[in-house]
């Protein structure tokens, strides 16, 4: 019975301790392989054990012509190598075999680099011989140059079909650059072909590293350019501009004259080209007159404290309505402006179409308008009032100084208030000639016009930002 018992334990035993090994995380897991121990050195050297090894590395050696002049000596399994050998490689080569046979504790190597113009001319067979196999690969050689050449010949057709590109890029630009990627493509991939033809892979990996390398250089060095180049690429896009637009581009004004793959052409006002290169276009503060024809002119005027500063405001902003070059809708209009120690600021407002007026020379025109018609109506325009104080007692510096009354400011109430003069009187005082001047204009469509090496990005078909 007892006996009966402990069998059925150990039967039972695997079962109970199977469902505890799963309910304790990692348990179940085998134990990881452990190191390979060490061989471990025998106490005791079998008799002629040296001899042995000895004589083993020595036939060993003298199969390989590099390591036949090699000394091998052995005590107690240790290896001692002595002699020379024709280069380091072939000195750790020697100490790698003798180190593999079976009974060597250690490597004592005490190998030296034969240094001999004798025994050194040996390079020169090699020479030969690689000669000699450079000479056999040539065909194949040839056979590689000739299907790297093939393809990039195909890449070269591809590319130049450039009407084909330029109907799927949406510029001239991005289409001589999708053709230029294209060309680049083929090109890389048919010198990886055919250095993979001629076994060259290792070449081929260590041509792209060092390509990898340099491409970073470069970019760092040409950082500017790349990204004036991008710059291009987008402005080309987003087409921010027409040509002749009247534009300021920071604090640069001009017209445009083109819109290149590196720059962005205006002239000034006076005449002059300028050229912004298109990475400052790109981040700078755009203001684009020619937009919206419709455009506001400002000025500002100062009457007398005391003056009437609503009726002022009525009169300016009626003279300005009746001024031929000042449109209807939006209207005219004045607001105060600031109040002053001795006058009150009044600021004017009015619109004009630039198509059709030239800007300054409306504001030069309202300007007088206003100003006349206000002193006409009474109101004083002052100049700035400086107040001197005296100490008591001390005496003036001018010995006779004529003191006379100060004249009554004019005032726009009262019995001395002059007549108010119809608006339109004064409007029509002012007749000259308010016509946009297109010199400017006209001086871009001749640059356009002209034959210019400089390609043109921008597309009057595309939309305006």
């Amino acid at each position: 019975m007892l006996r009966t018992a402990m069998a059925l334990v150990l039967l039972l035993a695997p079962a109970v301790t199977a469902p505890a090994a799963a309910l304790i995380p990692g348990a179940a897991e085998s134990p990881a392989p452990a190191a390979a121990p060490e061989p471990q050195i025998a106490s005791t050297a079998e008799a002629g054990s040296d001899e042995r090894i000895a004589a083993r590395i020595t036939d060993i050696f003298s199969q390989l012509p590099s390591l036949s002049q090699i000394r091998v000596s052995v005590s107690e399994g240790v290896v001692t190598l002595t002699g020379s050998a024709a280069d380091s490689e072939a000195i750790e080569r020697a100490e790698t075999i003798a180190s593999r046979v079976d009974g060597v504790v250690t490597v004592e190597n005490d190998l030296e680099r034969d240094v001999s113009v004798d025994s050194n001319l040996g390079a020169l067979g090699n020479l030969s011989d690689r000669f000699d196999g450079f000479v056999a690969m040539l065909p194949l050689i040839g056979a590689a140059a000739a299907v790297a050449l093939v393809i990039g010949l195909i890449g070269y057709l591809i590319a130049g079909i450039g009407s084909l590109w330029r109907r799927i890029a949406p510029n001239s630009f991005l289409a001589e650059l999708i053709a230029t990627a294209i060309r680049f493509v083929f090109v890389v991939g048919g010198l990886v072909i055919a250095l993979d033809m001629i076994g060259a892979g290792a070449l081929l990996g260590a041509v792209l590293g060092g390509a990898g390398l340099v491409g970073v250089a470069l970019g760092f060095a040409m950082r500017e350019t790349i990204e004036n180049y991008v710059a291009s690429l987008m402005l080309s896009l987003r087409q921010p501009f027409r040509a002749n637009d009247h534009v300021v581009i920071d604090d640069l004004e001009g017209r445009v004259i083109r819109l290149t793959s590196r720059a962005t052409i205006l002239m000034t006002m006076d005449g002059n080209h300028l050229r912004i290169p298109n990475s400052t276009v790109f981040k700078a503060v755009i203001l684009n007159y020619t937009r919206n024809p419709q455009r506001r002119f400002e000025f500002e005027l100062g009457i007398d404290a005391a003056d009437d500063a609503g009726e002022a405001r009525r009169l300016g902003v009626e003279v300005l309505s009746h001024l031929s070059f000042v449109l209807g809708d939006p209207p005219p209009f004045a607001a105060v402006e600031q109040v002053g120690d001795s006058n009150i600021v009044i600021r004017f407002f009015a619109w004009i179409d630039q198509q059709k007026t030239d800007f300054l020379k409306a504001r030069s025109e309202a300007i007088p308008a206003v100003k006349d018609a206000l002193e006409e109506a009474g109101f004083a325009l002052p100049e700035p009032i400086y107040r001197l104080r005296f100490d008591a007692g001390t005496p003036l510096p001018i010995g006779s100084a004529q003191i006379t009354e100060a004249s009554e400011p004019r005032r726009t109430t009262g019995p001395g208030r002059k007549k108010i003069p119809l608006a339109k009187d004064a409007a029509e005082q002012s007749r000259a000639d308010v016509a946009p001047d297109h010199d400017v204009e006209q001086m871009v469509d001749a640059e356009r016009s002209s034959a210019t090496t400089d390609q043109d990005l921008l597309d009057s078909s595309r939309p305006v930002e």
